[in-house]
């Protein structure tokens, strides 16, 4: 079988669980070493080095809170220490808080939101700033957003949306920033997923019924999409966004 990521790798953050570790998992079955991070269970994360290892590939996992930006450059650094460079760089690891409140809701959890600022849009950007100093020529950008990057749709997401599309800006200008050394940087607009962050029951049911394919998505089609743009294949594909949320936009 071809391994079309031989000696190459990749960072993963938020991989210990759900689209993270379907990407960890689909990356090192194409041959990729794989560096991830996690942010509390290293019992779980350990079972993704084993599975990684049992695929034939390397894996280190980083606990990191990517709320911290000052960790970002840390990160970067022990991983080219590792592996002596870096190649491919998914930005995943996020959280949902408060889904569902309004934005004039007398109760929200201000502090909560703020966190999700913190690590869906500080800690992706300082991975990207750091991470670009690093990554080899022809290297890959990934940023998981999602469907709400785009559209909000439904009442109490403004937070969550606010910082998918902050860094679907950001990455689309790292792509203009980075393309003359051949990095590409593309966005993947992630749907519901059978794992992972699960809205508010209410606000599922008005999300799929405003799906062009009205049922959640398994991570492995996520990671998919991830996945190629990750290969050589995708080596003229930069500045998209790509849609794998069962056509949330159409």
């Amino acid at each position: 079988m071809s391994k079309a990521l031989a000696g190459k790798v990749a960072l993963v953050t938020g991989g210990s669980r759900g689209l993270g570790a379907a990407t960890v998992r689909q990356l090192a079955a194409q041959g990729a070493d794989i560096a991830f991070t996690y942010v509390s269970s290293a019992e779980q994360a350990q079972g993704v080095v084993d599975e990684v290892q049992a695929l034939g590939a390397k894996a280190v996992a980083f606990q990191v809170d990517h709320a911290d930006t000052a960790q970002a450059a840390v990160l970067i650094d022990e991983v080219v220490a590792a592996y002596g460079g870096l190649d491919i760089l998914v930005n995943n690891a996020a959280i949902s808080v408060e889904q569902g409140r309004k934005i004039d809701d007398p109760d929200a959890d201000v502090a909560a939101l703020d966190r999700m600022h913190a690590v869906n849009y500080l800690g992706v950007i300082a991975v990207i700033r750091a991470a670009a100093k690093v990554l080899r020529d022809n290297g890959r950008i990934i940023t998981i957003s999602s469907g709400l990057g785009s559209r909000v749709g439904v009442p109490g997401l403004a937070d969550y949306s606010a910082t998918k599309s902050g860094i679907e800006r950001y990455t689309l200008g790292a792509a203009r920033d980075l393309g003359p050394r051949g990095i590409t940087a593309n966005v993947v607009e992630a749907g519901l997923m059978e794992s992972g962050m699960a809205p508010d029951p209410e606000v599922l049911k008005i999300l799929l019924s405003g799906l062009s394919i009205q049922r959640v998505g398994h991570p492995d089609e996520i990671a998919a999409a991830i996945t190629f743009l990750a290969g050589p294949t995708a080596s003229y594909v930069t500045g998209a966004v790509l849609d794998a949320h069962g056509g949330y936009n159409a």
